[in-house]
């Protein structure tokens, strides 16, 4: 299928040459000269992708990128004179797919309709199957299926078509890597390399040589000739990570390299051209740091075209269990075990329940950690090594219900809810009967007092403490008879009870039972 473009500039002599080059390159072109003629065209015609100056004589390229972007996936070029960048940076947030510079560089021109025909080719390759390879590919490195990182696959999706550049803001741990490698993979970038760098790891009075490359003797120490971080990114992708923490003599240049698309390696004379495109990220507050002076502002709107904020691991606990079988299967294969770990379903809600700080970072280093530790292929909660849980306000003060109503004196917190943790609920079927009239007029109830009162009960249908503490109360009773019969041997005693040493300890230290029970 021969491809067809729209080619809009007030410039005749630069239009014709646009045009040769399409023509050659095997692609049919049409010319409009003016906004309104351009938008007569788009209306009456389809066209793979769309070529406009933002600068017209009836007005603004701008509004014809909108119109595009609004009605079509078509991927639109802008062209720009040299000192307008501003206005190739508004093109892309408006959705433009790249931009190019005047005075028109043929080769850069070539490279960029070749990048618009590879995001036209992926538009109509057939999908074999239900879900698309590029679905695919997101499902397999980007594990769980929220809400939030459903739309963070499909604005993956989106920004991978253009090439404008993009800030990954999120905290550490939160994938920002993996994110910026599914972008260029998914892009027309792909064949070319993905580079990544930490800005943070380099140190200072080396920085413009990793990133720009040197000639041999150009400095001391300088024996061979290095080719830069830009030169190996050409055709493919740059990803500066940490980019806030680039020294402010280095952001100066960065900046010239990213606006011009030129470099200069240290000790040449003349600048090279290079084609690549930027992703950055960083886990500090970038626009903090502008307005302290410790980022430059002109180089902050370069590379924040479009702003991606990841999700934090808290945001997404529904993938917890996923990404958990995930990692599980990857530290098995990745430390040659026989047999795959698992967790149980116990393991799994600890995990859901417990704060991330560190987010999938620290989700990781908890399983490695917990897998080193095991003694089974089965790991328990208590084998993650997480700290306990502090009882929740309705553990603590579970409310009474009447008549499908919450009473108004349990649903508020007590003072001292720390030293009542197993406050009875009490229901009161006869409406007319009266409310108690605090907190304080109902029965205190705790594993030890539930024991006594479970001889009591053996007539009653149901338990009068209270389900929790009754079952408590029962656990403790059992685990203390199966100490005394062992004489203390705690390893006895959990075979007894069918259950692993470590977790008796934790119900032992639940429960508070003496350590040192022994038959009498």
């Amino acid at each position: 299928m021969t491809a067809r473009a729209l080619v809009v500039d007030d410039e005749v002599d630069l239009c014709r040459l646009m045009q040769i080059t399409l023509t050659k390159m095997g692609i049919k072109s049409d010319i409009a000269y003016s906004l309104e003629q351009a938008q007569t065209f788009w209306q009456s015609n389809s066209y793979d992708f769309c070529l406009t100056d933002l600068r017209l004589p009836d007005g603004s390229g701008l509004d014809l990128v909108k119109d595009v972007s609004r009605t079509s996936s078509t991927p639109i070029a802008v062209i720009t004179a040299h000192g307008s960048m501003d206005l190739a940076i508004e093109a892309l947030k408006l959705g433009a797919f790249d931009f190019v510079n005047k005075p028109l560089e043929l080769p850069r021109l070539r490279l960029l309709v070749e990048n618009a025909l590879k995001v036209i080719r992926q538009d109509f390759e057939p999908a074999v199957k239900q879900k698309s390879p590029e679905q695919a590919m997101l499902d397999e490195r980007l594990i769980g299926q929220s809400k939030v990182m459903s739309q963070l696959k499909r604005t993956i999706l989106k920004l991978a078509r253009s090439q404008a550049p993009v800030f990954l803001a999120g905290a550490s741990g939160t994938g920002k890597e993996v994110v910026a490698k599914l972008i260029h993979d998914l892009s027309p970038r792909r064949d070319g390399a993905f580079v990544p760098v930490n800005c943070g790891a380099i140190p200072s009075e080396l920085m413009e040589s990793e990133f720009f490359g040197h000639k041999k003797g150009s400095f001391t120490g300088a024996v061979a000739d290095k080719q830069g971080l830009f030169q190996q990114a050409n055709g493919g992708t740059l990803f500066l990570d940490e980019v806030a923490d680039l020294p402010l003599a280095m952001q100066v240049k960065l900046l010239r390299a990213i606006q011009e698309k030129t470099v200069r390696v240290i000790g040449d004379t003349r600048e090279v051209a290079v084609d690549i495109r930027i992703l950055s990220a960083t886990h500090k507050d970038l626009n903090q740091l502008v307005q302290s002076g410790a980022f430059r502002q002109d180089l902050y709107y370069r590379i924040n075209v479009i702003e991606v904020k990841l999700p934090a691991l808290n945001a997404r606990c529904d993938d917890i269990p996923a990404l958990a079988q995930h990692f599980l299967a990857l530290i098995a294969k990745e430390w040659q075990l026989d047999n795959t770990p698992t967790l149980t379903k116990a393991a799994f809600e600890r995990l859901q329940q417990h704060d991330f700080a560190g987010n999938v970072r620290e989700l990781r280093n908890i399983l490695e950690r917990a897998i080193t530790m095991a003694e089974t292929d089965a790991i328990d909660a208590e084998q993650l090594g997480l700290p306990e849980l502090p009882i929740s306000e309705a553990a603590q003060t579970p409310s009474i219900v009447i008549n499908d109503m919450v009473d108004p004196i349990l649903a508020q917190a007590p003072t001292d809810a720390a030293e009542h943790p197993y406050r009875s609920t009490i229901a009161y079927p006869d409406p007319n009967t009266a409310y108690p009239q605090s907190l304080e007029d109902l029965p205190l109830i705790t594993p030890e007092n539930a024991i006594a009162d479970l001889q009591s009960e053996e007539d009653n249908d149901l338990p009068q403490t209270g389900l929790e503490a009754y079952l408590q109360a029962q656990e403790k009773q059992l685990i203390i008879k199966a100490l005394k019969q062992t004489d203390g041997n705690k390893t006895q005693a959990a075979e007894l009870l069918g259950t692993t040493f470590r977790s008796l300890r934790y119900r032992m230290k639940k429960l508070d039972i003496d350590e040192d029970i022994k038959s009498s």
